[in-house]
């Protein structure tokens, strides 16, 4: 085990880009094999959907064809005389029954010829329940029970109507057909006789069957819901409101296809509405039969494992070679670092590993050369920093703040002294941090809100503060440190001789700049000590920050350059205005 782990701890390199080069091989043929048998699978389905479509169209026609005979054969009933006269007349004895079966039979069998398909039965019943059936063992009706059935009145209901109904019942012996009742009457309205076709489910099937398969189901459904025809016979009578549901739904969405979960299963769902029968036509497609039987599934899979296993060791060979010589240059340097640091690398191996050592060799003389200056260089740079951060806070500023705090509480005026307190806090923290960083507009308002509370705190409310600052600038980043000595200034130096007034402090996005202005309508300056060498040169004692206008003046330019900075207007005895032109800088 020892053993194994060091092989593995000495072939690091080689192991890690080869495992991630076999996952990765592996992952994009994973992906590739899955997307081929997916867009197979689905090309597939459309195309299938697309062909069975064109067999609903014929499965349509085919019932359709079949009403239409029933029509034609209705038309004939109705306007043929004999068959009016027949039924309306009484047969007083055996010798006028027999006339009138006989002229009955004849005229039937004209009309019937005309009815496809054959296997549909034509009967027509008189109102002395006489019955006249073509095919008696398609449908062995009893009169008296046909009379009474609940059928009657339905076509009583609609006279002039052909009544398309699903039964099942003891009127059909129990066997499911689909039935067409036509009143047989007079321009009075007075009813003579019944007409009705019958087709069995059986034959019913017929009209779909051939198109059928595993997989691949056809149901005709009620507009109750109830499955009255299907290839699947133990779903035959079930009633089904989902399907008819999503029947109803294709219809709307004239839709080629659907893919839906019913009967606890994915299907493939295609539908049309045939009124003539008042029922729907849905053909059910099990994605997965059909597709199974299409797509080999194991073959594909079989295919992509062999082309990884092959891609998986070309890769494994080339690697090893190439990452030989770069195990032996990195155990080069890791003795080196053990044991000898400016012992030089053997420039040998492969074109690679041999600039990389070259490269090494070089890098180890030029790092000797700059040791010392590094060392001497971080000395002085701590040292910087150190004094940065021992002059960020002026000592008097703090005394003066607790000072006031003690006299509030000596005075009582706990709130406000908490509330002095929390804004000292927050202004600690922030000057202690990295002066250079960059914090947004919203982050130095709140340091800016600080420093005026604790003030206002000191000295009172005779100097007024207001913010005017635009909503799109909050979020825009500026360094710290950059108003707070203006305002610090306009505080202490401002109202010498004017002992109220405000301090303004306006800032909004210019084209592509950040413009802070600080106005304040104090003393004011005269104009020679406005230019560009004052600002510069100007170094007033600050009471917290020590960061003078010399200071931010030339921050902004050497952080962002010559086309930005700060510039100050001021008149006497009306007041200073200062300009910061920042860039817009978002993180």
């Amino acid at each position: 085990m020892r053993k194994f782990i060091r092989i593995i701890q000495a072939n690091n390199l080689f192991m890690k880009i080869f495992l991630v080069m076999a996952i990765s091989i592996i992952a994009v043929s994973l992906s590739i094999t899955y997307s081929s048998i997916r867009m197979s699978s689905n090309l597939f389905i459309d195309t299938f959907s697309i062909t069975n479509s064109k067999i609903m169209n014929q499965i349509t026609e085919r019932i359709n064809s079949f009403t239409d005979s029933i029509v034609s054969a209705s038309l004939e009933v109705d306007t043929n005389g004999t068959i009016k006269q027949l039924l309306q007349e009484e047969q007083e004895n055996a010798i006028d029954k027999s006339i009138f079966y006989y002229h009955m039979t004849k005229e039937m069998d004209r009309i019937y010829a005309e009815v496809d398909p054959n296997d549909a039965n034509m009967i027509i019943m008189s109102n002395n329940q006489d019955i006249f059936n073509m095919r008696y063992v398609k449908w062995q009706v009893d009169g008296e029970k046909l009379a009474n059935h609940e059928m009657i009145d339905r076509v009583e209901a609609s006279p002039n109507d052909i009544v398309y109904q699903f039964e099942e019942s003891e009127v059909t012996n129990g066997v499911p057909m689909i039935i067409a009742s036509k009143a047989l009457k007079l321009r009075s309205d007075y009813i003579y006789g019944y007409l009705f076709f019958s087709l069995t489910e059986r034959d019913l099937k017929k009209f779909y069957e051939s198109y059928t398969g595993a997989g691949n189901n056809v149901m005709l459904v009620s507009p109750s819901g109830q499955i009255i025809s299907s290839n699947q016979e133990k779903m035959i009578g079930e009633s089904s409101p989902e399907l008819l549901d999503y029947a109803k739904s294709f219809d709307d969405k004239n839709s080629e296809y659907r893919r839906v979960d019913i009967f606890d299963q994915n299907y493939i769902l295609l539908s049309e509405y045939i009124p003539s029968l008042d029922i729907y036509l849905v053909n059910l497609i099990d994605q997965e039969i059909i597709a199974e039987n299409v797509i080999d599934t194991s073959e594909i899979v079989l295919i992509s494992i062999a082309i990884v296993s092959l891609a998986v060791l070309v890769a494994f060979l080339i690697l090893r070679k190439m990452t030989v010589s770069i195990s032996q240059l990195v155990h080069q340097i890791s003795d080196m670092a053990r044991y000898q640091f400016n012992k030089p690398l053997k420039e040998t191996g492969g074109y690679e590993t041999r600039k990389i050592a070259k490269a090494f060799n070089y890098m180890l003389n030029e790092l000797q050369d700059y040791v010392q200056i590094l060392m001497n260089t971080q000395e002085k740079q701590r040292k910087a920093e150190l004094e940065t951060l021992q002059h960020q806070i002026n000592p008097h500023f703090i005394y003066n703040t607790l000072a006031s705090i003690k006299f509030m509480i000596r005075q009582e005026k706990k709130e406000k002294a908490a509330e002095t307190i929390d804004s000292f806090i927050a202004l600690i923290q922030n000057s202690l941090s990295n002066i250079e960083e960059t914090i947004t507009v919203e982050q130095e308002l709140v340091n800016l809100k600080n420093y005026v509370q604790i003030n206002q705190a000191r000295y009172g409310d005779r100097i007024q503060v207001n913010y005017l600052v635009a909503p799109n600038c909050l979020h825009l980043y500026l360094p710290k440190l950059v108003i707070q000595p203006f305002i610090e200034n306009a505080f202490f130096h401002a109202f010498t001789k004017k002992k109220t007034g405000f301090i303004q402090i306006l800032i909004a996005q210019k084209e592509d700049s950040l413009i802070c202005e600080i106005i304040d309508n104090g003393d004011g300056m005269i104009p020679e000590r406005l230019d560009n060498k004052t600002i510069k040169s100007k170094q007033k004692r600050q009471l917290f920050s020590g960061i003078g206008v010399k200071n931010v003046h030339e921050r902004i330019q050497l952080l962002y350059g010559k086309d930005y900075g700060v510039e100050i207007e001021s008149e006497p005895a009306k007041g200073t205005k200062v300009n910061i032109k920042l860039p817009v800088r978002e993180l």
